[in-house]
């Protein structure tokens, strides 16, 4: 028999015992009441950023606080599921939310090792912590935590707390969930990753900032290698597959959000359209819109602009360093300098900032952030090469010396070249003319430099490629292409042009005296085409143009809107032409097609207006015809005959240069896809001599159709009714039997037989014979 003291202790402390678990009971009771609800939970809606996407389906730009892509359990591989649960809670298929076996264990790994080694939560009560409780190391929050993880358990099963915490759980760099994080450190989808990755990925719930592979390499190896050991012990692999594992080679991926197609200037276009919609909301409703940019085309217009810049500001020599780094800053520890200097300096896409280390006549190496050495032959120098100095104390705002900073890319031979940014800024964009849908957008150079889109803001004049929408207006006034007219020097006063006095000229200063209206537009002669504006009249041709879709206020109704001195954006321009390209319609340009919902709900369908369908005709069908058929001159035969080396029939177009060569243009088509490419500085300066739009514009518009037509048979352009082929006499323009030259005329405007007289044959309006001579 116990002795009394012993068995009053024993009393007693059996009596503490109830008492603190009814204690702990009316604790969890009432704390139990006061639980929030799993709703969160059962009706899942995590913050899921607006995506947008090509007209393929390919992610294009995406916008919000948190990476995220949702999957169901059934989406994650078995060795991913494997290695989380080896991770974090080897026992979660056993435990009714709380691990007992896992708490006394951590307790004694806790105690053996003299401090806080392993924790004892769950997934199910992570889950908890993540969706409604907070980080704090408390009783509070631990007791709270440990009953909602027994309530979720009641609630949901095992695998649907499972995929909660796959798709919830942070990761790293904005990551969110296990598949955002596989795109984003290893650019692969969540079916793609192998066990190494997996191991890897599984190691980061513990501390993503601290095993970070792309931060952290060393430490994340370190994770990845204690990973693998628990999934040795669980015998989920073997001995020697552990071992494999192990070297087993991971790429990480050094550059955080990259895409497969570059169209920052559309995905910020659809963000600015969904964001004045549902301001904040939209950066975590899981909207997602779908473009009509084509990847193929987005990417030939990508590199068609950005090479031909390059090959223009190349043209314009040196600038010089964009700095001087000090070596000797840090002392013996140059990378240290090297590294602190490229910190903040961004990269434009494949080109690259670097410092200079040593120079010579032939070779320089150059430092590239990350602790590249480049080495860059005398191929690679040919803008530098009269700058070089391998003396340090050498001054000079061009000097390229140890320390200068640089810019290098490499070519597609892999070959290594100096280039420079360039300072001067370019536009293109394509449109399918039938309804308006865009095709390739590049607002400019780079959208990370500047983010001015220059192809929906920029408001520029277009120089002569304006000439068509002046010319289109003739054909209705009475001219056709066999009309003659005067290009001869012309002089006009101040308030005849709105400004000053103006002696317009030709480009080449030269006169051609009369011509047929073809050769003036294929030649772009100016002095013919403010004769034809003189005669169809000012205000006609005003209020003409806003059927392109221009606005009449950015045209004043003075003369030199016949060299195109009003306001365009080179969007307006490729709407213009596209009138031309699909037989009279006007379309509306578009980029979106549709927009879903998180749960792929269409939210908005886009079902434009198509030509011959629903789109409003706005010019006669023969007016578009032999506009396109003059255009097609420009390229046989005219200032753009460059663009003949594509090898097609069936391109039409017109170049554009303004005064001082400030703008240069190129707008052409073929009848299934427009295109526009403009160049120019955001401060208007002239873009060198000679500098004109079909040596500066036209050859991005070549470079981008070259390949975007690539595969597209020979377009044709039918001739519409009522409109008759004749032969014509060259200098006359009337009809001669004997004529060389076939031209095409509206049936009702044919002219009559030439006669000896020339004087009397000229083919123009009785009305309009005093402005064009």
């Amino acid at each position: 028999m116990l002795p009394r003291w012993l068995y009053n202790f024993f009393l007693t402390l059996s009596g503490l015992g109830v008492i603190g678990i009814l204690l702990i009971g009316f604790a969890a009771m009432v704390t139990f009441s006061t639980l929030p609800s799993l709703e969160a939970l059962t009706d899942y809606r995590p913050k899921i950023p607006l995506r947008i996407y090509s007209d393929e389906g390919l992610l294009i730009g995406e916008f919000g606080t948190e990476r995220r892509d949702v999957v169901t359990i059934d989406e994650v591989p078995e060795h991913l599921k494997q290695a989380i649960l080896a991770a974090e809670d080897d026992r979660f298929y056993e435990h009714s939310g709380v691990d007992y076996i896992g708490v006394l264990r951590a307790a004694y790994s806790n105690f053996a090792a003299g401090g806080v080694r392993q924790g004892a939560s769950t997934i199910t009560m992570q889950v908890a912590r993540n969706f409604f409780l907070t980080r704090e190391k408390t009783l509070t929050r631990k007791f709270s935590e440990a009953l909602l993880a027994f309530k979720i358990e009641r609630s949901l099963n095992k695998d649907q707390i499972l995929e909660l915490y796959i798709n919830q759980i942070y990761l790293g760099q904005r990551s969110y969930g296990f598949s955002a994080a596989a795109q984003i450190y290893f650019g692969k989808t969540l079916g793609e990753i192998d066990m190494a990755e997996a191991a890897m990925l599984a190691g980061l719930p513990k501390a993503p900032s601290l095993f970070n592979p792309v931060v952290n390499p060393e430490r994340a190896k370190v994770r990845q290698h204690y990973v693998l050991g628990r999934l040795h012990k669980l015998d989920h692999i073997t001995s020697q597959q552990l071992k494999q594992l192990e070297t087993q080679p991971i790429s990480i991926k050094q550059k955080i959000q990259t895409f497969s197609v570059k169209a920052d200037y559309v995905a910020e276009m659809a963000r600015q359209i969904i964001y004045e919609r549902y301001e904040e909301a939209a950066y975590s409703k899981g909207i997602n819109v779908y473009t009509t940019i084509r990847k193929s085309d987005q990417q030939a217009a990508y590199q068609a602009l950005r090479q031909n810049v390059l090959n223009y500001d190349k043209r314009r020599g040196y600038r010089g360093p964009e700095g001087y780094v000090d070596l000797l800053k840090n002392g013996v520890n140059q990378e240290k300098t090297l590294e602190e200097a490229l910190n903040n300096i961004k990269n434009s896409d494949d080109i690259y900032a670097a410092i200079i280390l040593k120079v010579t006549q032939n070779e320089i190496h150059a430092y590239r952030k990350g602790g590249d050495i480049i080495q860059i032959n005398k191929d690679g120098l040919q803008l530098i090469q009269k700058h070089l100095s391998s003396t340090i104390s050498d001054v000079g705002e061009k000097v390229i010396k140890p320390g200068a900073l640089i810019r290098i890319q490499q070519d597609q031979e892999n070959i290594w070249h100096v280039v420079q940014l360039p300072k001067v800024e370019a536009a293109f964009v394509s449109i399918d003319p039938h309804d308006g849908a865009i095709r390739a957008l590049i607002g400019g150079f780079d959208f990370h430099q500047n983010q001015f889109n220059h192809v929906t803001q920029a408001w520029r004049q277009p120089g002569s490629s304006f000439k068509p929408f002046i010319y289109s207006a003739a054909l209705e006034k009475g001219f056709t292409p066999a009309t003659i007219i005067n290009d001869a020097p012309l002089s006009f006063s101040a308030a005849q042009t709105g400004s000053q006095l103006w002696e317009p000229r030709n480009f080449d200063g030269k006169y051609g005296g009369p011509m047929r209206m073809r050769v003036a537009l294929a030649k772009s002669k100016n002095l013919a085409s403010i004769r034809i504006l003189q005669a169809i009249g000012l205000q006609y041709a005003q209020d003409y143009i806003t059927r392109f879709g221009f606005e009449a206020d950015r045209h004043p109704p003075y003369l030199p809107m016949a060299l195109g001195s009003g306001s365009v954006t080179p969007i307006q321009m490729a709407t213009g032409y596209a009138i031309f390209a699909n037989g009279g319609y006007r379309v509306s340009p578009h980029f979106i097609k549709r927009i879903e919902d998180d749960r792929g709900n269409i939210i908005e369908q886009v079902n434009p207006a198509v030509a011959t369908q629903g789109a409003m005709r706005v010019i006669d069908p023969r007016n578009a015809f032999i506009m396109t058929n003059m255009m097609q001159d420009v390229i046989q035969q005219g200032t753009a005959v460059r663009a003949k080396q594509l090898g097609r029939t069936d391109l039409a177009g017109k170049t554009g240069t303004t005064s001082n060569f400030i703008d240069a243009w190129f707008c052409g088509f073929q009848n299934d896809l427009v295109a526009v490419a403009w160049t120019g500085y955001d401060e208007p300066q002239s873009l060198g001599n000679n500098e004109t739009g079909g040596r500066v514009a036209l050859p991005i518009w070549m470079d981008y159709m070259s390949k975007a037509l690539k595969d597209m048979p020979m377009g044709e352009y039918t001739q519409p009714e009522k409109v008759i082929t004749a032969r014509i006499n060259s200098e006359s323009g009337l009809r001669d039997t004997h004529g060389k030259i076939i031209e095409y005329f509206l049936q009702e405007q044919l002219p009559p037989l030439a006669e000896h007289n020339i004087d009397q044959s000229i083919t123009v309006p009785d009305n309009l014979k005093d402005q064009l001579f």
